[in-house]
């Protein structure tokens, strides 16, 4: 019986599912669940700049504005998990629950799902709406907010 004990908490021990490990640093990078507490810090402070666009992020960013139940957000979620991951530290990619946060929704207007706000580092953000493919997000990435464009004539 102590043999059994033994063996079973040596088993808990060395079995890495119940390992307290820290998250691995270049874990890839994934969309951010965001809060109104959150969005407030993290991006736009709308409740104290009335008047201003004022980006609050240290890289740019893009925020999806979407509804668990909203078909064309299941199709648009792995393609910006994709690419959370293909551009890492580069950009942050949020996602706002319309469901859970009407009143962010309703500060911008979101009257279709999903919505997207494109967010420079300076300068004003875009919006776009509907489920878009992979290559136009990579496009507005590269050329709009990391303004990647070469310049060809």
């Amino acid at each position: 019986m102590k043999k059994n004990l033994l063996l079973f908490v040596a088993l808990i021990f060395t079995c890495p599912i119940f390992s307290a490990d820290p998250p691995e640093k270049n874990a890839p990078a994934k969309p951010i669940e965001l809060t109104k507490s959150e969005f407030l810090t993290r991006v736009f402070n709308y409740e104290e700049n009335t008047e201003v666009w004022k980006y609050n992020g240290d890289k740019p960013a893009i925020v999806d504005f979407y509804a668990t139940w909203c078909g064309p957000c299941r199709i648009t979620a792995p393609i910006l998990a994709d690419l959370a991951k293909e551009y890492g530290e580069a950009i942050y990619v949020y996602k706002i629950d319309v469901d859970k946060e009407p009143e962010l929704a309703s500060v911008f207007g979101i009257q279709s799902i999903p919505t997207f706000i494109f967010i420079p580092q300076k300068g004003d953000p875009q919006m776009a709406m509907g489920a878009l493919p992979k290559e136009t997000f990579k496009k507005v990435i590269d050329d709009f907010l990391l303004q990647k464009t070469s310049l060809r004539e």
